[in-house]
């Protein structure tokens, strides 16, 4: 069983106190600090918490549609990773990813999550603009699901696209807790014969006795007492400190190791990528994946010679980003992160944990592989796309597309249809993306997560959220229950990479109340506490 996280104790703190969750997440919060800035303070003030009216009242103007229900069981499972390796980690049902969710922009979805698991859980909507009690951040949004108990998400799905959902309980999105969720258009514009939706990730957990909770043990060490040690570089190498073995233990009580060590070394030292502006990520994983399977055995998909087909990619990864061609083929990239862009033309898409790319290929006859390059970590996922005769490529292929050129989100312009209108923010909210490798101190503004500590907005306001690196190393920043725009009529996203010593500004409209997270979307620094909350003031 995982050790409790910043986040749940800060959570049994709260309830301790008496407060309560969903009285305190819409009550008043006298006497706390609301940080706007990386200095500046707001008064105290009451906030729109997700049980208040105003949140009712937005989601009944997104016009409720007919009812799409799914049940879904959080469980212990064996899951085959293919060539033979089989792990024990914890899934939806019996399957990695979990079943897609399909529906169409309009339908409410009504999903009763079973939680079988023996710790408690949760599912956030990764990229939906819904309902602020149904965004799934317990200690914040809703109360933790037990073992043995249920809960039913129920919102409106308002706008088209590629979308995932996976935990929002300590690291288990690291874990099998993960699926697509592919919304569909009415009116769709694309035509296409075929969709492939592709699902990337990096594996540890169940492998020679690895967990996410040991992984994250102990990268919360840091590397203060390991003088030599270089984290990061502008090179292509990598190397986890094998036989390096550090125990299992709360990042709360960093000095109190657990007596039960948890697998091999994972911390990962001089992986390094220029596209990612040195310091590729902190784990080194033993396994890459595409829709569940390793190299070893990947998937294949079917299709005909001449057949138009819409790639969904989505990395659901916990600390590597992803490059990804289709061997002899050049993609167009038409969406990112659910909102449709300029058509681009690509050799190869670059993708951050937590963002989506959406691309048309119109394939050729033979069978090609699609590989998915753990960027700066020197090894790679792979599935098939098989249109007719010819040996399936082996894990070891590289295709030549991957060192051509290279689209990121951050290169995408908006298609009209979805630009926002001009205007100047009514208010900037500064967030410095602070912490090292040296101490694991990862935090906003220099200080780690808290829910009682909330930046304020106003319904109605165009708002300029500014991410400041001062780390050296990347970070892909979400947000929630939000898609924002990025300058110059850039791409509308709610996932983006901000690279070390590097400043991104993004704008969007206030018009979804409640509170909200922004954080950064690999999964340790998050959980080590580079987390904030955006509230809504009454």
């Amino acid at each position: 069983m995982s050790r409790p996280t910043r986040r749940t104790v800060l959570g049994a703190g709260l309830a301790a106190a008496g407060t309560g969750l969903l009285t305190a997440c819409s009550g008043s919060t006298s006497g706390m600090d609301h940080s706007s800035g990386g200095a500046g303070t707001s008064p105290a003030a009451d906030y729109i918490g997700p049980g208040s009216k105003e949140v009712g009242a937005a989601e009944a103007l997104r016009g409720p549609g007919p009812d799409r229900r799914f049940k879904l069981t959080a469980v212990e499972t064996p899951l085959d990773l293919g060539g033979g390796r089989t792990v024990r980690s914890w899934a939806y049902g019996d399957e990695l990813p979990g079943k897609e969710v399909r529906v169409t922009a309009g339908d409410t979805l009504a999903l009763t999550l079973a939680n079988n698991l023996p710790v408690a859980t949760s599912v956030h909507w990764h990229g939906l603009a819904l309902r602020n009690d149904m965004d799934g951040v317990p200690g914040l949004t809703q109360r933790d699901i037990r073992p043995g108990g249920s809960f039913e998400y129920r919102f409106t799905v308002s706008h088209p696209g590629t979308y995932w959902f996976h935990p929002h309980s300590g690291v288990q999105q690291d874990r099998g807790l993960y699926a697509p969720l592919v919304v569909e258009d009415p009116k769709e514009p694309l035509a296409y014969d075929k969709e492939w939706v592709i699902v990337l990730d990096d594996w540890v957990d169940g492998v020679d006795g690895s967990t996410p909770d040991a992984v994250l043990a102990e990268l919360s060490r840091g590397m203060g007492g390991m003088a030599g040690m270089d984290h990061g570089g502008s090179g292509s190498g990598s190397g986890s400190m094998e036989g390096h073995d550090m125990s299992n233990m709360s990042m709360t009580a960093r000095k109190s190791p657990s007596p039960k060590p948890a697998g091999p070394s994972r911390m990962l030292m001089g992986a390094g990528s220029d596209l990612l502006g040195g310091d590729a990520g902190d784990v080194g994983y033993p396994h890459y994946l595409i829709n569940g399977r390793t190299p070893d055995e990947p998937q294949t998909f079917a299709a005909k010679p001449g057949d138009r087909i819409r790639l969904r990619i989505i990395n659901a990864g916990g600390d590597t980003a992803f490059r990804v061609a289709l061997g002899g083929h050049r993609l167009t990239v038409t969406h990112t992160d659910g909102f449709p862009v300029e058509h681009t033309r690509a050799d190869a898409l670059l993708l951050g944990m937590g963002e989506r790319l959406d691309a048309l290929v119109t394939v050729g006859n033979g069978t090609f592989p699609l590989t998915a390059l753990a960027e700066g970590k020197a090894r790679t996922a792979l599935a098939v796309l098989r249109t007719g005769g010819g040996a399936a490529p082996t894990a070891s292929v590289r295709p030549r597309e991957l060192d051509g050129k290279v689209v990121h989100g951050g290169l995408l312009k908006a298609a009209e249809s979805v630009r926002l209108d001009s205007g100047r923010p009514d208010r900037t909210i500064e967030f410095r993306l602070t912490g090292s490798m040296t101490k694991y101190d990862w935090a906003l503004n220099g200080k780690k997560y808290d829910p009682a500590q909330r930046h304020p907005v106003r319904s109605g306001e165009r708002v300029r959220l500014s991410f400041v690196n001062d780390t050296t190393m990347w970070h892909p920043v979400h947000l929630h229950g939000h898609t924002y725009a990025l300058a110059d009529g850039g791409a509308r996203k709610d996932t983006s990479i901000v690279l070390p010593g590097k400043k991104l500004d993004v704008d969007f409209d206030a018009d979804n109340p409640g509170l909200w997270m922004v954080h950064c979307h690999n999964v340790y620094h998050a959980e080590s506490g580079m987390m904030a909350v955006l509230g809504y003031l009454k």
